[in-house]
């Protein structure tokens, strides 16, 4: 870790807020939480980033799992059966291993080492996401995260959509002293923008921080500011408010301003991890209620409850067919079962 690396920062465009100008004033902390750990799927591990965090100050964000990071031995690499979505995105990054996806839309393919899945669930779909076969029969490193973001109303009931964000796409960044790399996958750093189109307007970035660095980093004044620490020490804000991985950092609101945000590494670093690795991700809040349970992001109960009945109805999509036979596994249950998974 970290997937995507260049062998000479210093040629890379450089982004930074100007610290002297009168209206850059950088986000206060608002709290920083613990994520949990647990498991997902046929059980791979999870931390639950955003657990203990008020969806007001995650919107446009529902959820956020890392996942792994694990070494697994052969025969133990494992994913998740297919199952629906309706109302939101699901945006999967790996980090490092390997995930294949399928979905009943006919969207898919293989993910590795930086690249990041975009699946629009919208009106409705039925997805699987696995370890290729070979990884399960070798066993491997894996880690990445999944992250939810919700859709307004107006667009829950889109079509179906997919795309691939590969590594090689990402716009790579330097901060103001080469001191950290900046991976923007989605949105916009200034006047640098990453490959991942979004319906809802958001920013994603993956931030390598080198010991001792300070990343400030401008941000949109309409953005909420979030941090989740994948790895490494260090401070938040000019408070400089002491984090570790599997930490979680809300920034926040803008004073009205010019707005920043600021991470700073640590002198000190774990000897397996030199370096500070950072999630970075905000966005423009969509204001409307959420109704959410289990695989469904709506803005009402009975919005909730008819996904229930529309997919065990078959309303959702069919699962296609299949080459693999270790893929011929599918979910059934009642709505409070998959609510339980």
């Amino acid at each position: 870790m970290p997937a995507v690396t260049v062998p000479d920062i210093t040629i890379l465009p450089r982004v930074d807020v100007n610290p002297t100008s009168e209206k850059s004033r950088p986000r206060t902390v608002k709290h920083v939480t613990t994520a949990p750990q647990g498991f997902e799927g046929e059980g791979f591990p999870v931390r639950r980033a955003f657990a203990g965090i008020d969806l007001v100050d995650l919107d446009p964000f529902i959820h956020l799992d890392q996942m792994g990071e694990v070494e697994y031995a052969p025969g133990e690499p494992k994913g998740t059966p297919w199952h629906p979505h309706r109302g939101f995105e699901t945006v999967t990054y790996i980090i490092d291993g390997i995930f294949d996806h399928m979905d009943s839309n006919g969207g898919g393919g293989t993910i590795t080492n930086g690249d990041t899945q975009w699946m629009t669930a919208g009106a409705g779909i039925l997805h699987i996401e696995t370890p290729p076969e070979h990884l399960v029969v070798s066993g491997g490193l894996f880690h990445g995260f999944q992250l939810w973001v919700n859709l307004p109303k107006a667009q829950k009931w889109s079509p179906p959509a997919y795309q691939d964000v590969r590594a090689n796409d990402v716009a790579l960044l330097a901060s103001h002293d080469g001191g950290a790399l900046l991976r923007v996958i989605a949105g916009e750093v200034g006047d640098h923008k990453g490959p991942g189109r979004t319906r809802t307007p958001i920013t994603l970035i993956h931030a390598t921080l080198s010991p001792g660095a300070q990343l400030r980093l401008p941000w949109r004044q309409d953005f909420n500011a979030l941090a989740y620490t994948l790895n490494g020490f260090g401070t938040m804000g000019l408070e400089r408010r002491p984090v570790k991985s599997g930490q979680m950092t809300v920034f926040g609101p803008s004073n009205g301003e010019s707005d920043s945000i600021i991470i700073s590494a640590d002198d000190k670093q774990e000897s397996r991890m030199p370096q500070m690795d950072v999630f970075i991700l905000g966005g423009e809040p969509i204001k409307e209620p959420v109704a959410w349970m289990g695989p469904f992001v709506m803005n009402t109960k009975s919005e909730v409850l008819q996904a229930f009945d529309d997919f065990q109805k078959g309303k959702l999509g069919r699962i296609p067919t299949i080459k693999r036979p270790s893929d011929l596994h599918t979910i059934h249950g009642t709505p409070e079962e998959l609510q339980e998974s």
